[in-house]
């Protein structure tokens, strides 16, 4: 719930609605999420969220030159910390990378990963749980993936896979898909976190 209930706060803050934690609560209820205005400030400073002036009146904002969230997040969170809430698994194939996020979280990932400007990275493409990360010729998917590991880590050392679960682990047929048990009580566990 609280992946959900962050990814909308943040989505709020963005379209300039959100002028005091008061007024998130009510906007999270509105859309069937109870959250205490404590909840709210945890969630708004994890969030890189600041008010600011805006024609007369105050609101939050996210990504504030000089007070906003660190380079690589598109909401407040580090690089290591998106890495680490919300790829689920993760899997290379020749140039591509492919990682694997809750339902509703792949775009805000790939902003994160495009906005850390990564060696390697040639650009991302977001579905709602998948991302495909292309890599340049000389990195790899592989390369990507140790890439994020140290990301994720903050080493700078070569690190193994982000997930050593078969989450991604593409069949003997090379397709990817479900299949093993640990896959489908994830994908089960995900699909009760959506309202």
């Amino acid at each position: 719930m609280k992946i959900r209930r962050r990814a909308v706060l943040f989505e709020l803050v963005e379209s300039g609605v959100v002028g005091s934690q008061a007024a998130a609560v009510e906007a999270l209820a509105q859309r069937g999420i109870v959250a205490t205005q404590a909840t709210v400030s945890r969630d708004l400073d994890d969030l890189g969220a600041v008010k600011i002036r805006d024609g007369g009146g105050v609101r939050y904002a996210i990504g504030v030159a000089g007070d906003g969230p660190p380079a690589g997040s598109p909401y407040g969170i580090s690089l290591p910390r998106v890495l680490n809430d919300f790829i689920v698994g993760e899997y290379a194939s020749g140039p591509i990378a492919v990682l694997k996020t809750p339902p509703g979280h792949a775009a805000m990932v790939a902003a994160a990963v495009d906005r850390a400007h990564l060696a390697g990275v040639v650009g991302s493409i977001a579905g709602d749980d998948t991302i495909f990360v292309c890599a340049d010729e000389t990195v790899g998917g592989a390369g990507i993936l140790r890439e994020l590991e140290r990301q994720r880590i903050g080493d700078d050392t070569a690190a193994a896979p982000i997930l050593n679960s078969p989450l991604m682990t593409p069949p003997a047929s090379g397709r990817s898909g479900p299949g093993s048990a640990h896959q489908r009580i994830l994908l089960d566990e995900m699909k009760e976190d959506r309202p």
